[in-house]
């Protein structure tokens, strides 16, 4: 955990605190999350809690990894780590873990470095990255870490030659598809992040395997992987520099480094202050500041949906100005939820890149599955499922699918852009009239000028089917002249 006050466009750092908790050492065969393993993480996030109650959430970002990807019992969980920390917890793609490490690599680093190549090894991934000044370009998350290889080959504390080459050789195999991709030909300095990577900069400064403090030299873990094996169990390791909590996932660490040391021909990594961490706080000083990445991914996928931006834009004004009238008795009054249906808006008809015949569902698939740098899981979702409710039948089963904490808010947010869709239905650039709306606890008021429909039946026959759809899930819809 770090927290940081932003003075004058910079991040002073006023608090930091660190638990090892191996949260993927308690994913079993079944990717089930064991119960010895959530006590540890609940209790770790209780006092964390403690130290940002007093902070509003948005304010705080929280996320969750790997484990929390893989485990199929995460959902149930979340529900108690997010009642444990006080915060909403994200959950984050492999992809979106990768761009924030380098953000974070690259603000704690300068812009001296020309290209590089950052390697982060956490608990249960490790990431890969190729980028300059503060752009990531390449990246890459591989379901390896730490706990996971040292899980699968040293569970019995025991570091034989054989397993060490057996672990290297694995973790090779995952990284020869994209060998190629990162050879030194595209970059000039190798930085390293986390845990693994300190810890072994650390081993070889303080026994002087490297001259240099912060960098890890191929001699340097040729000599670590020496000391492993010749402890030959993980108990009887001594080496100065080494925490006994980083003893038990060290093997498995020291193999992936190895590995990728010898997979991308690299004979020296610098080590990185800033990763993870360090990349939540600067892009949540981003959102603060109006310059959200969300912002720039909803723009692409627009722009590559070929959607009608006219049309996208008209939908959007609307539906921001009928969420700006019930925000209040609908209880809307989050900045979050309002993004959210602004870029539903601007995203509503991308699945006619598949086809216009139920592009509804085709944009919820695509929304679902893509790449959109910012996004957690949890806000992709809200987004999918708000674009696949914007027409037709009320597709009340995919919201079982958001997340508890914006359940009843996600079907009004639908309603809304429902509504906008409907009014716009025109797709003409004459405004529309002065709309009235107002709302109780399951029931919308629509008032809208009688000469207006009058002269737009069409639209009065949408509203009117509209308001079947929505009685099927218990909204009243009634439409006043």
């Amino acid at each position: 955990m770090i927290v940081a006050r932003l003075e004058n466009g910079v991040l002073r750092v006023v608090d930091r605190h660190r638990e090892m908790v191996r949260l993927a050492e308690g994913l079993g065969d079944g990717q089930l999350l064991s119960i010895d393993a959530q006590w540890r993480a609940l209790a770790c996030l209780r006092r964390f809690g403690q130290r940002l109650r007093e902070l509003d959430s948005e304010d705080v970002r929280a996320v969750g990894t790997n484990t929390l990807r893989a485990a199929d019992n995460a959902a149930g969980f979340m529900a108690q780590a997010e009642q444990a920390l006080g915060h909403p917890i994200d959950i984050i793609s492999g992809v979106e873990e990768a761009r924030l490490i380098y953000l974070g690599v690259a603000r704690s680093r300068g812009s001296d470095d020309g290209r590089r190549l950052v390697i982060d090894i956490g608990g249960g991934s490790t990431e890969l990255i190729l980028g300059e000044a503060l752009d990531a370009g390449r990246m890459n998350s591989f379901y390896m870490g730490c706990v996971g290889l040292s899980q699968q080959f040293f569970a019995d504390g025991k570091v034989s030659d054989k397993a060490m080459a057996a672990a290297e050789t694995r973790a090779r195999q995952e990284l020869e598809p994209v060998e190629n991709l990162y050879l030194q030909d595209y970059w000039d300095t190798a930085l390293g992040a986390s845990g693994t990577i300190k810890a072994a900069a650390r081993i070889a400064f303080e026994n002087n395997w490297c001259k240099e403090e912060g960098v890890v030299s191929k001699s340097a873990l040729k000599q670590i992987k020496k000391a492993l094996l010749e402890a030959g169990r993980i108990d009887k390791l001594s080496l100065k520099g080494l925490d006994d909590d980083r003893k038990p996932v060290l093997p498995g660490g020291i193999a992936i480094l190895r590995a990728v040391f010898s997979t991308f021909r690299i004979d020296t990594m610098r080590v990185s202050s800033g990763a993870l961490r360090e990349g939540l706080l600067y892009d949540l000083v981003g959102r603060i500041q109006h310059e959200d990445i969300r912002e720039h991914s909803v723009c692409v996928l627009a722009e590559r949906s070929g959607r009608d931006a006219e049309q996208a834009a008209r939908v959007r004004e609307t539906a921001l100005q009928l969420y700006r009238m019930v925000a209040d008795g609908w209880k809307l009054g989050d900045t979050e939820l309002e993004q959210m249906l602004a870029w539903a808006a601007e995203l509503h008809e991308s699945g006619k890149m598949v086809a216009f015949n139920q592009h509804h569902k085709h944009g919820e698939y695509i929304i679902r599955n893509a790449n959109l740098q910012g996004f957690s899981q949890q806000e992709q979702t809200l987004l999918s499922v708000l674009v696949r409710a914007h027409r037709r039948k009320f597709p009340a089963d995919v919201f079982k699918s958001v997340p508890k904490r914006w359940s009843r808010q996600a079907i009004r947010l639908a309603i809304l852009l429902r509504l906008a869709v409907t009014l716009n239905r025109g797709r003409s650039d004459v405004q529309l009239p002065e709309i009235g709306i107002e709302v109780s606890k399951n029931a919308i008021t629509l008032d809208l000028p009688e000469d207006w429909l009058e002269v737009h039946p069409l639209t009065r026959a949408d509203l009117a089917s509209e308001a079947a759809c929505l009685a099927v899930i218990n909204y009243k819809l009634v439409v006043s002249q």
